[in-house]
C-alpha cells in the first residue's frame, strides 16, 4: 500500500542544541530533500513549527539568535515550577502568520506529555503558540501549560524522539537526535538534574528508533553542549549540518 507521505523528519528534544537540527535540515535542503510531514517535541517542535510555517533553516537562526530562545526568568513563586519560559509564545506567534497547527505548510505533530493522564499525545491541530510552549516546559523547572481542560509539560518527558505518529505513514524517516545519553557527564545543579530526568526517556528507544529510520542523525559530542546556552548556536548549526552530509555520504557509498 503507498505510503501517504514520502519524507518524514522527526526531531527530537534537546534546548538550544535545537540549534543543530536547523543546520540539518539545511543540509537536507542542499541535498534536494524537504519533508512532507515533520514530527518534532520541545526544541524540535519550535524548529519544527518555523520550517512548517515555510521558514527556511538560516532564517530560523536569525530568529533564535536574537536572544529569546529557552530564554527564562530567574525565578517566580515555586508553586508550579521555579521558572518560567519567557516569550516562546508571543515569538512563535509574531514571527509565524498562522495560529493553528492544521494551517501550517507542513503537516505538523508536536509530542506533549499530558500531566493528568501520564501520558504522551502528539498535537497536529490546535492552537501553535501554546502547544509549542507546552512541549517546550520541563517540568519542575517551568510551570506546566493548559491545553483543553488538562496541563501538559515537555513531550520528552514520555517521548524524547516522536517518530509513532509518523513512522506508518512515509517512504522514508529522518530522525535527528539531539539528546543522546553521555554517562559520565556531571550535573552541577538542579536545572541540569531536571533535565537529564526529562531526556532519559531517549535511551529506552533509541535502538527501536535507529532500526525505523532510513537515515538516523546523531551529531558525534553535542550532549557536552549545555541546553540553555545560546552562545554555540553557529557551532551547533555547522555540527547538525555537516553530521548530516556525512551520514547521507555513507549511505551513498553503502548503496
Amino acid at each position: 500500500m503507498a505510503k501517504k507521505y514520502k519524507t518524514g523528519l522527526v526531531l527530537s528534544g534537546g534546548g538550544t542544541r535545537g540549534f543543530s537540527h536547523l543546520g540539518t535540515i539545511a543540509a537536507l535542503n542542499q541535498l534536494g530533500i524537504r519533508p512532507d510531514v515533520i514530527s518534532g517535541v520541545s526544541a524540535g517542535a519550535i524548529v519544527g513549527a518555523f520550517i512548517a510555517a515555510g521558514k527556511k533553516p538560516e532564517e530560523v537562526l536569525d530568529i533564535f539568535k536574537r536572544g529569546w530562545f529557552f530564554q527564562y526568568t530567574q525565578i517566580h513563586l515555586p508553586v508550579d515550577g521555579l521558572l518560567k519560559l519567557h516569550g516562546l509564545k508571543e515569538i512563535v506567534d509574531k514571527e509565524i502568520e498562522v495560529k493553528k497547527i492544521e494551517d501550517l505548510d507542513l503537516p505538523l505533530h508536536i509530542c506533549v506529555s499530558n500531566l493528568n493522564k501520564g501520558r504522551a499525545e502528539y498535537k497536529n491541530s490546535g492552537p501553535l503558540g501554546t502547544t509549542v510552549l507546552a512541549s517546550s516546559s520541563i517540568p519542575v523547572l517551568f510551570a506546566p501549560v493548559k491545553l483543553g481542560v488538562y496541563q501538559y509539560v515537555d513531550g520528552g518527558l514520555m517521548d524524547n524522539i516522536p517518530v509513532d505518529p509518523i513512522k506508518e505513514e512515509c517512504e522514508k524517516l529522518i530522525v535527528s537526535n539531539i539528546s543522546p545519553i553521555n554517562p559520565t557527564v556531571k550535573m552541577k545543579n538542579l536545572v541540569q538534574i531536571a533535565t537529564r530526568t526529562v531526556y532519559m526517556s531517549v535511551n529506552v528507544k533509541t535502538e527501536e528508533v535507529k532500526k525505523l529510520a532510513n537515515y538516523y542523525i546523531e551529531p558525534k559530542g553535542i550532549d557536552k553542549y549545555d541546553i540553555f546556552l545560546r552562545k554555540y548556536a553557529d557551532e551547533l548549526y555547522e555540527l547538525g549540518y555537516q553530521t548530516t552530509m556525512d551520514v547521507f555520504k555513507k549511505k551513498a557509498l553503502l548503496k
